[in-house]
């Protein structure tokens, strides 16, 4: 990543929020971050923290109604993603922003040939006839590691095992040369050595192509081995944002240290009794007015009660919003 690079996308105080039969729920609250051209950000957090939502906000993938992005900014290079108009948003998807979801299997549609759903985009999106899109779909598949890719072009998604249809998602998301690509938790439903694969594969691309890459997971192992940076989300906000070393080795935010902890490990012989965080991740009806994670924490303050904190630098790209100092035991003086 190059030092000192303006962000390819600036997100600044981003509010999404869900209108249910009992009411709002407020799912992402002041959310703010960045991306830099060629790096690769991990968004970590429980099941609801907001990690998905977050990012589907960016690109109008939500349905609306029910949810509504109620205020925030999101520059891609410059312009507001959160003020274009659907069109305009379909023209940025696929072309600009490249999204891989979680199931291949529900994300690719039955009923057309893998060819038909890499070449539409590539025809919509860079003006290519049908020869060259087929011939550049046949590049993309081999560029996943996907052999005698030519015939395959005319085989349909059940023709395919599991760890290639994600690599077909990930030949869809690359296909336009996307600036950004989201990937949402995509190796989750894929056995141990296809993730793998589709870690290495990752890696590989983002090498070859230099793209920007946001990826979502609950897998703290998967970031350590491939983030630059990661940003931890709770309730709906970022509570701690670091680069990748950094966080592992020190981890300023009870939920973060919380969350390392829950992460097998053996040493020498004996495997470690695995920890768990007890309780469970609120549903908030209104924008926190307390610390969000202060029923679980073990190191709560009378202040958390009352107020809920802002995020504070801490140098090295390092951002903590707690009031609690792991290095004191004591109230953090910013």
């Amino acid at each position: 990543m190059p030092d000192g690079a303006m962000p390819v996308l600036d997100v600044r105080n981003l509010r999404t929020v869900f209108r249910t039969r009992s009411g709002e729920v407020h799912a992402v609250n002041d959310v703010s971050f960045d991306l830099r051209p060629g790096e690769l950000l991990g968004v970590v957090g429980e099941s609801g923290s907001g990690k998905s939502v977050t990012m589907m906000s960016l690109i109008g993938l939500l349905p609306s109604p029910p949810a509504e992005v109620r205020s925030g900014q999101a520059l891609l290079d410059g312009r507001d993603l959160l003020g274009m108009t659907p069109e305009e948003l379909r023209k940025v998807r696929g072309a600009r922003v490249g999204f891989i979801f979680q199931d291949p299997m529900t994300s690719l549609n039955p009923v057309f040939t893998v060819g038909f759903q890499l070449t539409e985009p590539l025809r919509t999106h860079m003006g290519m006839t049908r020869p060259e899109a087929r011939r550049r779909a046949a590049e993309l598949l081999e560029l996943v590691g996907i052999s005698d890719a030519e015939r395959r072009l005319d085989d349909y998604p059940h023709q395919f095992s599991g760890g290639m249809r994600q690599r077909v998602m990930i030949a869809m998301a690359l296909a336009c040369d996307p600036e950004v690509l989201i990937a949402d938790e995509p190796t989750t439903a894929l056995d141990v050595t296809i993730q793998a694969q589709i870690l290495e594969l990752v890696k590989e691309l983002r090498h070859k192509l230099g793209m920007a890459i946001v990826w979502i997971t609950h897998d703290l192992g998967v970031i350590a081995g491939i983030a630059d940076r990661v940003m931890v989300m709770y309730a709906g906000q970022v509570v701690e944002q670091a680069p990748v070393k950094e966080l592992f080795t020190n981890p300023q935010h009870p939920y973060t240290r919380a969350l390392l902890q829950t992460v097998p490990s053996v040493r020498g012989r004996r495997v470690e009794k695995l920890r768990v965080i007890r309780g469970q991740p609120p549903v908030l009806g209104a924008p926190p007015a307390a610390c969000p994670f202060r029923p679980r924490c073990d190191h709560a303050l009378a202040r958390c009660a009352r107020e809920n904190p802002q995020r504070i630098a801490l140098g090295s790209g390092h951002d903590v919003a707690c009031f609690w100092d792991p290095a004191t035991g004591e109230e953090r003086h910013a």
